[in-house]
């Protein structure tokens, strides 16, 4: 199976098109609307405002009772473009810096290929999906009731690699991409004049001690070996002055990990770590630890069928089945702890546009692999609707 080369020169068209007027959020009018009348036009029906701005088209062939459900995510960021070329930004301090352009590029061009090539048996339904920046669109969607409105068996998700070169395909099982969590520590001491000390309780101290006690949850809460982790404090704030002992201090971070069960004991330990430090110097403290992306994990029997469909298009050498994980964070993990699926990525390149860093205000993503991610898409429909 190969694609019309018309076909990918009008997804290049879409794709820049879309680059142009970058949307951010759940704020996607433009683009929801563009995408939704691509659907249309190639005779799907289409079912739009399923958490907030994402978008089901459902494509039916035959009389099988299988599906699989095909995301791809439409939101940009909030960076100032660098870039100079035709297609580059139309909305000020808005671009698309990590490439959902060209993932809703993909998919679009597989509904249109699908849609004039029915040699499957079942029903398809391609997700686009709001929001995936701020790690809210899919949940969003969940909310929404995505998968109770639709009977979707497994879904599916693709996204661009920077750094990993053109027709290369990454993917594992398990445990891909890590969870993003940010926290916050208000410790409230008693000010006073920095030459009395003795007079109040002195958040600060109390602070560093906290923060040299995060640094043991990782090293004594984790099994070094199965639970790989990072815990960053990132901020510290106070409201002191050059003489004045401040009344209270404000601890920010970050923590990353691969699994639920390390997410919940990091969590249990760091509020145990907090308490006790602050209850034996006198002060109190606020603690809220906040959940934005859970860890992608992919389940082993879609992985396979996911590195099966990559095989085919991408060629058996050009793939790699059980790649490292990764610390960045997507929100398609959301979908994944709700329907079995998988999640995987493709080469931008490594040179040039292709090798530029995602939110990056010079990054472009590739065009030349649009061919790719469509014939994926075709290829894991075939293959799993035959």
């Amino acid at each position: 199976m190969s694609l019309d080369p018309q076909l990918i020169q009008q997804m290049t068209q879409w794709r820049r098109h879309m680059h142009s007027f970058p949307e951010c959020g759940f704020d996607l009018p433009l683009t929801a609307d563009f995408i939704a009348e691509k659907l249309e036009s190639f005779g799907l029906e289409v079912i739009r405002h399923i958490g907030k701005q994402g978008i089901i088209a459902v494509l039916r062939s035959g009389d099988g009772q299988k599906s699989i459900g095909l995301r791809a995510d439409m939101d940009a960021l909030f960076i100032n473009e660098e870039n100079t070329f035709a297609h580059c930004s139309m909305h000020q301090g808005k671009m698309h810096a990590c490439g959902h352009d060209g993932h809703s590029a993909m998919l679009l061009g597989a509904a249109s290929y699908l849609a004039q090539n029915k040699d499957f048996n079942g029903t398809v339904y391609f997700i686009f999906q709001p929001d995936e920046e701020h790690g809210e669109g899919a949940q969003a969607m969940i909310d929404d009731g995505l998968f109770e409105r639709f009977q979707i068996d497994a879904v599916y998700g693709l996204h661009n690699m920077p750094g990993l070169a053109e027709g290369k395909y990454i993917v594992r099982p398990g445990s891909l991409m890590a969870s993003e969590t940010s926290f916050e520590i208000v410790i409230n001491g008693i000010g006073g004049h920095a030459a009395m000390p003795h007079k109040g309780v002195d958040p600060i101290v109390v602070g560093s001690q906290v923060i040299l006690g995060l640094q043991t949850i990782v090293s004594r809460n984790l099994n070094a070996i199965e639970e790989t982790a990072v815990v960053s404090a990132t901020e510290f704030l106070t409201n002191g002055t050059v003489n004045v002992i401040p009344s209270k201090v404000t601890i920010k971070g970050d923590c990353r990990c691969f699994s639920e069960a390390s997410l919940a004991k990091i969590e249990e330990s760091m509020e145990r770590i907090v308490s006790g430090i602050c209850h034996a110097a006198g002060a109190q403290y606020e603690f809220t630890f906040s959940n934005a992306f859970y860890p992608t994990v992919n389940n082993p029997v879609q992985t396979q069928h996911a590195i099966a469909a990559a095989n085919k298009v991408f060629g058996k050498d050009n793939v790699d089945p059980d790649c490292l994980p990764l610390t960045i964070s997507e929100d398609f993990s959301s979908m994944l702890r709700v329907k079995p699926g998988c999640y995987a990525l493709i080469g931008n390149g490594v040179e040039s546009v292709g090798g530029c860093a995602l939110h990056n205000p010079n990054y472009d993503f590739n065009d030349n692999i649009l061919g790719f991610g469509a014939q994926y898409w075709v290829q894991l429909v075939s293959d799993q609707l035959a």
